[in-house]
């Protein structure tokens, strides 16, 4: 099963008031801890300018420039998806949740036969995680997101098998928004 991982990264960060996944997070910039996470999977990263110059050539890692990253995380989906081959599973992941590992990723690929959706659920709170794994069959439904649409029209779909895993681990869920 061909697996390719897509980086989110081209948000302006408004709310910081800077660039927030070039600043610090436990030593490293936080964009890094994403790509560490997905290394396996050949990410291709979807930046905005300050992002994308900041990786430059990265080892291991393709960047795709997002110029119009006020069109919001369904549009960096697109230009994302227009890279991965039909027959390959997407995986996504947000340039912001630090705390996501390759444990938890290599968890949810477990789950993938026989799914079309495939993400962390918490199994005491119910709140849903990332990453999110769209087979070929969900990934055809990302051309028909509005711009500033979120992932969870797809994920919400009842067309699609959903298979939401059980995961513990506070990775999956960490938004570095709420601290």
């Amino acid at each position: 099963m061909l697996i390719r991982a897509v980086i989110l990264a081209a948000g302006a960060s408004r709310r910081a008031g800077t660039q927030k996944l070039l600043a610090d997070f436990r030593g490293r910039r936080m964009i890094e801890y994403a790509i560490e996470a997905a290394t396996a999977w050949r990410p291709l990263v979807v930046a905005g300018s300050s992002v994308a110059d900041a990786l430059g050539t990265t080892e291991g890692i393709t960047v795709i420039r997002n110029a119009l990253p006020e069109r919001g995380m369904s549009y960096s989906l697109k230009l994302a998806d227009a890279q991965v081959p039909k027959e390959a599973w997407l995986m996504l992941l947000l340039g912001d949740k630090p705390l996501v590992t390759e444990v938890i990723i290599r968890a949810l690929c477990r789950s993938l036969q026989g799914a079309d959706l495939v993400y962390p659920l918490h199994p005491q709170t119910g709140v849903p995680g990332h990453p999110v794994f769209f087979s070929p069959a969900a990934r055809a439904k990302i051309a028909a997101l509005d711009d500033g649409d979120t992932i969870q029209r797809i994920r919400d779909d009842a067309g699609l098998v959903r298979r939401p895993v059980a995961v513990i681990e506070e990775g999956a869920y960490f938004d570095v928004d709420a601290l």
